[in-house]
């Protein structure tokens, strides 16, 4: 078996060195294991079927194709000039609506690289040019956009239910993100006030009750495309698949006839960048499936909880141990293939240990979600550089007061679990 384990680790690390697409390193590892174990090949295709036919990933084109929709109708535009009026009259008033932006714009895409991208690429120069500093401006940015992780529809607590693969329901999984993701966007507003008012960044411009009613009434219908997500959900009118197939709908319609941004021939343009998505996200779930079969038959998961189980029995410890290994990792490797990679791992270790799955599933998809921002793989925080225009070394420093706060509600919410499991709770889902 130990041979079996360093022919599947070693293979993978080996195809990602040599840049090979995660999807293909993953498949061609677990064949490559197969061979040497004598596995049926039918087993891992059977697998691979199974992974991306399940009920739970059906929302995901959905979802996608709604994110994709509004994007490219504007919507990001409108929820900003929506935020200002909110709170954007207070001293460093536009990092706070660079804060609150993020989590309504992660309720729609679910991406923190989307956000940076999208609501990035105009507000970072804005802050820059109204006399923010460049690395405070990037990291506001940046360290808000992770929101998008935990607030639904987030792709990547769909990646973790799918991984499970325990039966877990994506809609409570869901309801699990929103109460954390509220208190991670408090946390990261009254970060950015406090330097704010130290450093004495400006007051955003302020505009007339006539120019507010327009931006308002324009902002409220991109907004119902969210409440159909979250309130569909919660009140249990539809499942996470029913309400990213309206959702998609209502987007469509709101950006046609409303908004006039959108047509049949951006739609198609739309369509075509969901399908490029879909197809890799599909791939890597279908090849992700056939890898922890082999993970499963080699029995690394008892490995693992054994290994951390010979340090302490101890479940604080347990889990300690296992936030610092994702957070070492989520330095080097991509979030969303971290997930597929632990989470068949560090599941069945965290459930012998009594953790609740969905607690313990938004505790991983939050501490992965620091990677993002943390050299030399974090994809937001390239992508802030990138826009900015500033090397990583000389903004780094504006991150430190940033990572402190995301760490402070990481804790919280490992110590609190009612943090995450208190919505679903109260609205009868079975946690």
């Amino acid at each position: 078996m130990t041979n079996g384990v360093l022919i599947l680790f070693g293979s993978l690390i080996i195809l990602m060195m040599l840049r090979f697409p995660i999807s293909f390193a993953l498949g061609i590892a677990s064949l490559f294991t197969a061979t040497y174990l004598g596995i049926p090949y039918f087993n891992l295709f059977q697998k691979m079927a199974t992974g991306i036919t399940s009920f739970t990933f059906m929302c995901v084109p959905f979802f996608i194709i709604m994110a994709q929709i509004m994007t490219d109708g504007g919507i990001s535009d409108r929820l900003t000039k929506f935020s200002n009026v909110l709170i954007g009259r207070v001293r460093g008033g536009t990092a706070l609506v660079n804060c609150v932006v993020s989590m309504f714009f992660g309720g729609i895409s679910g991406s923190s690289i989307a956000d940076v991208s999208s609501i990035g690429s105009f507000l970072i120069p804005a802050m820059v040019k109204e006399g923010y500093d460049a690395d405070y401006s990037i990291a506001v940015t940046c360290t808000s956009s992770v929101e998008g992780v935990i607030i639904p529809p987030s792709q990547n607590m769909i990646f973790y239910v799918v991984a499970a693969g325990s039966g877990l329901s994506i809609s409570t999984m869901f309801m699990c993100g929103y109460l954390p993701g509220f208190l991670l966007t408090a946390a990261l507003m009254l970060c950015s006030y406090i330097i704010a008012v130290k450093k004495k960044y400006p007051i955003s411009e302020k505009k007339n009750w006539k120019e507010n009613i327009v931006i308002v009434r324009e902002a409220l219908l991109g907004l119902v495309t969210i409440l159909i997500v979250a309130v569909g959900i919660v009140a249990g009118v539809f499942t996470a698949t029913e309400a990213g197939a309206i959702a998609a709908v209502y987007a469509f319609i709101v950006t046609t006839f409303f908004y006039k941004t959108m047509n049949m021939r951006k739609l198609m343009v739309c369509l075509l960048k969901s399908l490029k998505t879909l197809g890799t996200i599909m791939a890597i779930i279908a090849t992700s499936s056939a890898f922890s079969y082999c993970l499963a038959y080699l029995k690394v998961p008892t490995m693992v909880a054994n290994a951390l189980l010979s340090v302490s029995s101890s479940p604080a410890i347990g889990m300690l141990l296992m936030i610092i290994m994702m957070i070492i990792l989520g330095c080097f490797m991509d979030m969303g293939i971290l997930l597929i990679l632990l989470t068949p791992i560090l599941y069945p270790v965290a459930m012998s240990f009594g953790f609740n799955p969905y607690h313990f599933g938004l505790i991983m998809v939050l501490t992965l979600g620091l990677g993002l921002l943390t050299p030399p793989v974090g994809t937001s925080l390239w992508a802030g550089c990138a826009i900015a225009h500033m090397p990583i070394e000389k903004v780094i420093k504006g991150f430190l007061p940033f990572y402190l706060t995301y760490l402070t509600v990481l804790v919280l919410i490992v110590v609190f679990p009612i943090i995450a499991l208190a919505l679903p709770m109260s609205l009868g889902y079975a946690v």
